[in-house]
């Protein structure tokens, strides 16, 4: 299986970019190359099987095609929609977060 192409939106890579440094702040380099293996992992698993995440909030965002993929190891998750020829990755958003309210940011 092939798999499909990832394209990150913006606000995705700036929310990946944000906690990478957020946590080499917190927690040194070893752990913040810790959290870009594992969103990398995370990613690459959504290309190989797209239809795998949740769609929980896909309702209640009213955003047909939502799914979200957690990250191993962190409480990060991955907002993206698949499409025929790729997966639009929309967010990368802490678990514990208002995902709606921060679903809903530019």
């Amino acid at each position: 299986m092939s798999g499909k192409r990832l394209e990150l939106l913006p606000q995705a890579e700036r929310d990946l970019k944000q906690a990478t440094v957020w946590y080499r702040e917190q927690g040194g380099e070893a752990l913040a190359l810790k959290w870009v293996a594992s969103a990398s992992a995370a990613l690459r698993h959504l290309g190989a099987h797209p239809s795998s995440g949740a769609s929980r909030y896909a309702h209640a965002l009213n955003i047909g095609g939502l799914r979200f993929w957690p990250i191993h190891g962190f409480t990060y998750l991955i907002f993206y929609i698949e499409r025929d020829t790729h997966v639009d990755v929309w967010r990368a958003l802490h678990a514990q977060r208002d995902i709606p309210a921060w679903m809903g940011e530019p």
